[in-house]
């Protein structure tokens, strides 16, 4: 008795198949690029913030190298870091000891103001 012979099956994936593996693919591929977005605005973050700290830094070090005893009062101007445009707060405030005044450094970006990217203290003894 012989086998009757059956036509070779095709093989491959099947459509279903096929759009299940789309559907993983692309829901692995979303994530990932909300991923990157957002390493990307932590990264402004971190620049922003970095040279907030810089421009409160450099007004702290021009009033030591000044060796005058700070006026009592708050001040406001502009403190860029290259393209980026800051706004500095300068605020001296008197201390129970009449021989130190507080100073307080404030950056806030120029586009947002209300916006605090950082505060740097320093105390600064009449010399």
């Amino acid at each position: 008795m012989t086998m009757p012979k059956f036509p070779p099956r095709a093989r491959g994936f099947t459509l279903l198949e096929v759009l299940v593996a789309l559907v993983i693919v692309g829901t692995a591929l979303g994530a990932s690029m909300r991923a990157v977005g957002s390493l990307t605005q932590n990264s402004d973050g971190l620049r922003a913030a970095m040279m907030a700290t810089w421009s409160a830094e450099n007004r702290l070090v021009q009033l030591s190298l000044n060796k005058q005893f700070p006026n009592i009062g708050k001040t406001t101007f502009e403190c860029p870091q290259g393209e980026l445009k800051l706004m500095c707060q300068e605020e001296v405030i008197a201390s129970p000891n009449p021989r130190l005044r507080r100073v307080e450094v404030s950056v806030f970006d120029e586009r947002q103001p209300e916006r605090l990217i950082i505060k740097l203290v320093q105390l600064k003894l009449l010399e």
